[in-house]
């Protein structure tokens, strides 16, 4: 067990399982051998097969190339979509101030 697989929490180390699994039914529903997949993301076999695997300790960079070699790339810009991030909206709703009052500058004093 890597040390990232110590401790990631349970749910994220299912996820990452998951998208393994995904991985392979998309390649086996494209009709494409372990070994075109190798040749188009440019891994090594055992590497794919983590991937295949869900290895958590695999970089995202090899994640993202198998994903384009599906052609799947898109997907990747939309994993953390911040105009959907509520949490971060919450945090920045919570920092406006309660008033605006203009600056000095703003009135015409030098």
């Amino acid at each position: 067990m890597s040390k990232i697989e110590e401790v990631m929490p349970a749910n994220l180390k299912r996820a990452i399982k998951k998208l393994g699994r995904d991985i392979n039914t998309a390649r086996r529903r494209r009709q494409l051998t372990v070994e075109m997949m190798m040749q188009r993301a440019s891994i090594s076999k055992p590497t794919y097969l983590r991937v295949e695997k869900g290895d958590p300790s695999v970089s995202f960079g090899i994640y993202c190339m198998v994903l384009f070699a599906l052609g799947e790339a898109e997907r990747i810009k939309d994993l953390l979509d911040i105009s959907r991030d509520e949490t971060g909206l919450l945090l920045d709703e919570a920092r406006l101030p309660k008033r605006v009052r203009p600056k000095k500058s703003d009135l015409g004093v030098v």
